[in-house]
């Protein structure tokens, strides 16, 4: 079945398949089966539906099988405890569509993971919803739990394309307005755009009181630069080309990517916000499970 299943993470295939669950399913799958031993807690999505036994819980809320397989007393959680509505905040702009040597694009790295968290939340009957912006909101499903929510999210992932330039700072305004109550925040975006304005945009939504995790996706040359000799490089919104020496410019390019991600990161940090730096050589399973274990790991 494993054997079977994998196949559709392959990229050639993935470009085939027109609805995302098989993707989702798998990736969900093979990380997910060994954390159900004990029980995975840390991330806003909880994977038990228990807790421990405190002082003032109600006795009669103790579930006693799960006593008389552990010995500790645990008891049943509520709805209002476990439910969660989460937005998945997708980036279009048309920096996005691009690659130089890897299989998936920034966006189709993007639409991996929303697709697999997109199917951790519905597999824990917590609301989901989209929304897709360049310069302002584009497409926008509001949230959901219902197994039909799964389909309709991944279907709208599927028909999502990245074109034309991005306003991000305008667009999470837009997202924060629209947002009612408190919620889990996952922004996908390479967030090529005026990091101040940008910072601005993701202290609104997290000050609002909203889970922010900000996924911060580079193409895998944007990130270690393979390039020499004469370059020419072109602005995948714009259009504009420009020629440049890779050798010349390789030591300070790779600097200041490493400052670009270092300032998102140390303004996340300080806001209480989760950051999330990748690119798109990195296998995006292996990706999304290490973060989730890392913020289980801070409790």
């Amino acid at each position: 079945m494993a054997g079977t299943a994998e196949k559709y993470l392959k990229p050639e295939v993935i470009r085939q398949v027109a609805r995302l669950d098989l993707r989702a399913k798998f990736i969900v799958e093979g990380f997910i089966a060994g954390l159900h031993a004990s029980p995975f807690q840390g991330f806003s999505v909880e994977f038990s539906e228990h807790r421990k036994y405190s002082p003032g819980d109600n006795i009669s809320d103790i579930d006693w099988n799960v006593f008389a397989k552990t010995d500790r007393f645990y008891v049943k959680k509520f709805q209002a405890e476990t439910n969660l509505t989460g937005y998945i905040v997708m980036d279009l702009s048309g920096s996005m569509g691009y690659t130089y040597r890897q299989e998936l694009t920034k966006f189709e790295y993007c639409i991996s993971l929303a697709a697999a968290l997109t199917y951790l939340m519905i597999h824990q009957q917590d609301p989901v919803g989209l929304v897709a912006f360049d310069t302002k909101v584009r497409q926008s499903l509001a949230p959901g739990s219902k197994r039909s929510q799964l389909a309709n999210m991944l279907s709208l992932l599927a028909k999502l394309r990245p074109t034309g330039e991005t306003d991000i700072e305008a667009s999470l305004n837009q997202v924060a307005s629209m947002i009612r109550h408190r919620s889990l925040i996952m922004i996908f975006s390479d967030l090529l755009g005026e990091p101040e304005s940008i910072r601005r945009a993701l202290h609104r939504l997290r000050f609002g009181g909203n889970d922010v995790i900000l996924f911060h996706v580079l193409d895998e040359a944007e990130a270690v630069f393979p390039f020499d000799g004469m370059l020419r490089l072109e602005d995948n919104e714009t259009g504009e080309t420009i020629e440049v020496d890779a050798d010349a410019i390789k030591a300070d390019y790779l600097e200041e990517v490493e400052s670009f991600r270092s300032g998102f990161k140390t303004d996340c940090i300080r806001a209480r916000m989760d950051y999330v730096s990748l690119h798109t050589g990195m296998p995006f399973d292996k990706a999304l499970m290490s973060y989730l274990l890392s913020r289980q790991a801070r409790g």
